[in-house]
């Protein structure tokens, strides 16, 4: 994940003022738990491709004597397999 946990604290806050100021939000509980919630959301969102890349890590481990004896190129095959995994789920980077 590229932003710390102080960030994304803020990024949500302001999300949560704007939506009020708006009036999109009212009435709708403690703010801090609404904070929380987007706080949780943004996390899981701007993690979604780190957990993707430690799969395909662990997928390709199985093809390490190919890699280390250069039949197969290990960038290449990892920017495969990922591509394939954003397509099969259809996961949006």
């Amino acid at each position: 994940m590229r932003l710390n946990q102080e960030r994304v604290h803020t990024i949500a806050f302001k999300i949560l003022q704007r939506l009020q100021s708006q009036k999109h939000l009212d009435g709708i509980g403690p703010s801090e738990s609404l904070v929380r919630a987007l706080e949780h959301a943004i996390t899981e969102e701007l993690t979604v491709e780190d957990r993707l890349n430690a799969e395909v890590r662990e997928l390709l481990k199985k093809f390490d004597a190919e890699f280390q004896s250069g039949k197969a190129d290990y960038q290449k095959m990892f920017t495969m397999v990922k591509q394939k995994l954003v397509r099969e789920r259809s996961i949006v980077l």
